[in-house]
C-alpha cells in the first residue's frame, strides 16, 4: 500500500512538472481575474518565470504558479527591455498566421524592390490613419511594403461597417485608398476578417490606429511611422541589428 502511494505521489508530481507555461498561467490567472483570456504564454528570460499576454496586458507568472507581476521587466546588466523584445515575439507569431488574404497590400511597382514590409493596424474613420496612407506612395518609393489589418474602433460608430464594405469591392486597394479620402464605400456586405482582426489586436494590446508593426515585431512609434525617411532609416537599422544577432 505504501509503494502505492509512493507510485502515485510521483505520477502527480510529473503530471505537475509536464503542465505547459499555457496551462500554469491560466490556473493562477483565474484565482484573481478568471473573467480575463489567456492570449499567448510562453518562457520567459526572467528566470523562474513564464510571460503571458492576458486580456491585452503583459504578465509574468511563477513557474510555480504562485506569483503573478505586472509590467515592464529590465535586463539592467545590459540595459535591455525584456518585456519589449517578448511583446515582439508574441507579435510575431500572431502576425504569421495571417496571410495576404486577409490584408489589403500596397507593395512596391517594379522596378522597385521590396526592402521592407510594415503591418499596419488602421481604421477608415482615424485621422492619422489617413495622413498616413496619403504617403503610401512615398513609403512604397523607398522599397517598404505596406500590408493593412483593419482595425475599426468603437469611437468611430460604423467604422466596422466600412471596412466590411471595402473589403467585399472588387477592387479593395482603389476602395480602400477611396475610404481614407472620405469617400463612403457603400454598404456592401460579405465574409470578411474584420472580426477576426478586431479580436487579434486587442488580444496583442493594440489600442490604437494607426499602430505599425515591422518584420520583427517591434512597434514602430508614430513620430517615426509618420515619416518616409525616418521609417526606411529606422527599418534598415532593424534590419542590420537582426542579421548581427544571427
Amino acid at each position: 500500500m505504501r509503494l502505492l502511494l509512493i507510485v502515485l505521489g510521483l505520477l502527480l508530481a510529473g503530471n505537475a512538472l509536464a503542465a505547459t507555461p499555457e496551462e500554469i498561467v491560466r490556473k493562477a490567472m483565474a484565482n484573481i481575474t478568471p473573467q480575463l483570456k489567456v492570449d499567448a504564454a510562453q518562457e520567459s528570460q526572467v528566470p523562474g518565470f513564464y510571460e503571458a499576454i492576458v486580456g491585452g496586458e503583459f504578465v509574468y507568472v511563477s513557474k510555480d504558479g504562485r506569483y503573478v507581476l505586472v509590467g515592464s521587466a529590465f535586463d539592467a546588466t545590459n540595459k535591455v527591455d525584456l518585456t519589449n523584445i517578448a511583446r515582439a515575439k508574441v507579435r510575431r507569431t500572431a502576425l504569421a498566421k495571417i496571410g495576404p488574404d486577409k490584408r489589403i497590400i500596397f507593395p512596391p511597382k517594379a522596378p522597385i524592390a521590396t526592402k521592407h514590409t510594415v503591418t499596419v493596424f488602421t481604421d477608415v474613420d482615424c485621422p492619422f490613419c489617413r495622413r498616413f496612407h496619403e504617403q503610401v506612395a512615398q513609403y512604397n518609393a523607398k522599397g517598404i511594403a505596406v500590408d493593412y489589418l483593419f482595425y475599426p474602433l468603437s469611437i468611430h460608430p460604423g467604422a466596422d461597417k466600412k471596412a466590411e464594405a471595402v473589403w467585399c469591392s472588387k477592387d479593395r486597394t482603389s476602395a480602400f485608398t477611396a475610404a481614407m479620402s472620405g469617400q463612403d464605400p457603400g454598404k456592401a456586405t460579405c465574409p470578411n476578417p474584420v472580426p477576426e482582426l478586431m479580436q487579434l489586436a486587442q488580444s496583442l494590446g493594440i489600442g490604437g490606429t494607426p499602430t505599425m508593426l515591422a518584420d520583427d515585431g517591434s512597434q514602430i512609434s508614430s513620430q517615426i511611422a509618420m515619416s518616409p525617411d525616418l521609417l526606411a532609416a529606422e527599418l534598415d537599422r532593424l534590419a542590420a541589428a537582426s542579421s548581427a544577432k544571427n
